[in-house]
């Protein structure tokens, strides 16, 4: 069962670098500093896009339209790091 924890843990911290990569790198997309019609950068860019995109347009449907500014992936840093304190403080204690 303590695996199991770990690797719930181990998951979501993982999941919250590819949030913050995927931030990262499409601001420089944005700012023309990569080139998409590179296939490395397209194919890191699809991938952490195809990680993403789900959960962030399911929070894009509950914020108010911010015109240009997205705020949903620090709504999904946040929800991730609720996530993890959540188990560290009421999961752990049944478990250890």
């Amino acid at each position: 069962m303590e695996a199991i924890f770990f690797l719930v843990l181990q998951i979501l911290k993982l999941y919250s670098y590819i949030v913050i990569a995927n931030v990262i790198i499409s601001w420089l997309v944005a700012f023309n500093v990569l080139n998409t019609q590179n296939r490395f950068v397209y194919s890191v860019l699809d991938l952490t896009y195809r990680l993403t995109e789900p959960f962030l347009n399911k929070i894009r449907h509950f914020l108010p339209n911010l015109g240009t500014l997205d705020i949903s992936p620090v709504i999904l840093l946040l929800l991730i790091w609720f996530i993890e304190m959540c188990m560290k403080l009421y999961v752990a204690p049944l478990i250890f």
